[in-house]
């Protein structure tokens, strides 16, 4: 038996008919959909997690009182490895292409419409690989300027824009090409930036990759410990070396919050007095801590998803207001306030002795370190959202991969012109859920300072291996380089189909006990994501076991600024950039130095011209950038027995 295989045990919550129907599987006697349909959700939720972990691999066998499943073995040849990951991440984009909508948009992106005149579509989008091929072998004998067949610029889309040679919407156009990769299209919450990058030098500028820069993930220890911010590397530094700047900043802090928390319906109720931020007593704190959780069971007993769907745009401080005043936002007020005065109670020796002796004294107590802990978590909070962002979508469409666009397109995201683009797109977007707690209009700043992403596979090279724009590029003060950082927890759904998600959340929603997830604003990150593991634990199933799809990914960063963690965390006022982020022949600067260290050198190899001539726009259009329906087909995963190597 496999080392990690798991013993699970037939789900107390199955009743006599659900432990037949298993039963039946076990002895492989078909069972028909409706049979399945008709049945109970927490078994339809069992079926579909067996089903898709057969899918991805994972052995699953029947023993008398459990099922046994054995995850995958890494495989220690690179190319099989990726082969592995890239078969698993397949299912789950081909279940996606399967849906009739998807479906629908593809097939009404590749049929021609009139614009200006003439009939476009996609295709039109796409550049031809006969053409390319023919320039490239030009321009490799001397007689055509590399700059001249491929010409790239940055197109940062906004929502309703359309391309000016098709008339598509460029978020269409995004989204179509986002198809053709080999993983699953999944939006996130948060904020989005999308980006094409274009080629002036073809007809209609053809895209020559996509990408996207969204909300960065609020913990990741590699990263964190890369910039610098790492609260128990900063609680450590200030043990070893306290200060009084330390001491000013932890203060700095606690009235920033303090400035931006109404707190006028809780002193009308007694919950607060301004005189306690000078002398915070412990049976205060108590009581907004009281205070707090009854609000928060109320808003799980009563919140709406439609309270929350109000679009902020333009909205005055008396939308604040009202948004302040509700379950959630004064539960969360109630809770800041009372962390805040128990944090200012552990710092009291510092407010009339700012001194290192002073704040040394509050960082030798187990109460003062988890005070100074709190106020650092809660700095890093402040900008983890605004100031930082992970690229969450990043490489070149066919032809161009042959010519290792992706390279290009990754070196593009590091530019002034995208942290321009990033700054102008959210510095007068007001946070959400700051300016529900100051009942007033609170923005943060825009300044992006760092960006970070994962590698599509943990095995073999990487788009992001070697990237490192040298500084006499954008004449900045050192490198912009991607650093491998380590490798992400191989930890999530994306090995469960749409399906199983669904059938497990569902099971957690009719779950009568405990606290309810509702998918509402204000639950925490991932309210699925909680769901499905509610569910798992409802089957009596080892949850963290199996949401590890292991599928480790390779974890870089690129700093942007020097020092980047003293400016998130506010102990420096404005951000000392590695570049001159006015400088605005940017991108023509990182487009050339592109095509000298990693175009030509691959235009030059032997097979990449034949390679790029393959994807043709001649009917039938067999193009790499196509998305292609025809395969797939309808998988059907064997729920129990071997598999073939």
């Amino acid at each position: 038996m496999n080392s990690e295989a798991l013993q699970l045990p037939i789900p107390r919550i199955f009743g006599t008919s659900e432990r037949q129907l298993l039963k039946r599987l076990a002895n492989e006697v078909p069972i028909d959909a409706v049979q399945i349909e008709s049945t109970t959700t927490a078994c339809r939720a069992a079926l579909a997690l067996l089903r898709d972990l057969s899918a991805q691999g994972w052995d699953v066998e029947w023993t008398p009182d459990a099922i046994v499943v054995s995850p995958p073995q890494s495989n220690d040849d690179v190319e099989q490895e990726k082969e592995r990951v890239r078969f698993q991440e397949l299912l789950k984009r081909d279940e996606q292409l399967r849906t009739p909508s998807v479906r629908k948009f593809i097939e009404g992106m590749e049929r021609p419409r009139e614009w200006d005149g003439r009939f476009r579509s996609i295709f039109d989008l796409m550049r031809d690989g006969i053409e390319l091929s023919e320039k490239l072998e030009i321009a490799n004998s001397g007689q055509l300027a590399f700059s001249d067949i491929v010409d790239p610029y940055l197109h940062v889309i906004e929502s309703s824009e359309r391309c000016e040679w098709t008339g598509l919407r460029l978020m269409d156009v995004w989204r179509y090409f986002r198809h053709t990769w080999s993983n699953q299209y999944v939006s996130t919450p948060g904020r989005s930036m999308p980006v094409l990058v274009r080629d002036r030098a073809a007809e209609n500028h053809p895209v020559i990759g996509i990408a996207a820069l969204g909300s960065a993930i609020v913990q990741l220890a590699h990263r964190d410990r890369a910039l610098g911010w790492n609260p128990p590397d900063v609680l450590n530094q200030l043990r070893q070396s306290p200060t009084s700047l330390n001491s000013k900043w932890l203060l700095d802090r606690l009235d920033a919050w303090r400035s931006e928390l109404y707190t006028l319906d809780l002193a009308a109720d007694g919950l607060w007095s301004d005189e306690w931020w000078d002398a915070p007593e412990l049976a205060d704190v108590e009581a907004l801590a009281r205070e707090s959780e009854s609000r928060r069971e109320r808003h799980q007993r009563l919140g709406r998803k439609s309270d929350f769907k109000t679009s902020k745009a333009g909205c005055g401080d008396e939308f604040w207001l009202a948004r302040a005043q509700m379950d959630l936002f004064r539960s969360k007020r109630c809770k800041l306030a009372a962390d805040l005065l128990r944090v200012r109670r552990a710092l009291a020796p510092c407010i009339d002795d700012a001194s290192e002796k002073a704040l040394a004294a509050i960082l030798s107590t187990a109460a003062g370190r988890r005070s100074v802990g709190w106020t650092i978590r809660r700095a890093k909070a402040e900008t983890v959202g605004t100031e930082i962002a992970d690229i969450t979508v990043c490489g070149a469409i066919a032809p161009y991969t042959h010519l290792l666009g992706g390279k290009l397109v990754a070196s593009l995201l590091v530019s002034p012109t995208v942290v321009r683009a990033y700054h102008k797109k959210y510095r007068d977007r007001p946070s959400e859920i700051a300016s529900s707690i100051a009942a007033r209009n609170i923005v943060r700043s825009a300044n992006l300072i760092y960006l970070g992403t994962t590698s599509l596979y943990g095995a073999g090279s990487s788009q992001y291996n070697r990237l490192k724009i040298p500084a006499d590029v954008l004449e900045s003060s050192t490198d912009l380089e991607f650093v491998p950082l380590g490798r992400s927890r191989s930890f999530g759904t994306s090995h469960l189909s749409q399906e199983a998600v669904s059938a497990l959340a569902d099971l957690a929603e009719q779950a009568q006990s405990g606290v309810r997830v509702k998918s509402i604003f204000g639950e925490g990150a991932s309210p699925k994501f909680r769901k499905v593991r509610q569910g798992m634990d409802l089957l009596g199933w080892p949850s963290e076991e199996l949401l590890r799809h292991r599928r480790e990914r390779i974890i870089y960063g690129v700093k942007l600024a020097a020092a980047p963690g003293d400016y998130l965390l506010r102990c420096q006022g404005h951000p000392d950039y590695l570049f001159n982020p006015d400088l605005e022949d940017d991108i023509a600067r990182i487009s050339e130095w592109w095509r000298v260290r990693w175009m030509i050198p691959r235009s030059q190899r032997e097979g990449i011209a034949d390679a790029v001539a393959q994807h043709t726009l001649h009917r039938p259009v067999k193009h790499g950038a196509r998305v292609d329906l025809s395969t797939c087909s309808l998988s059907e995963g064997v729920l129990f027995g071997a598999h073939d190597e």
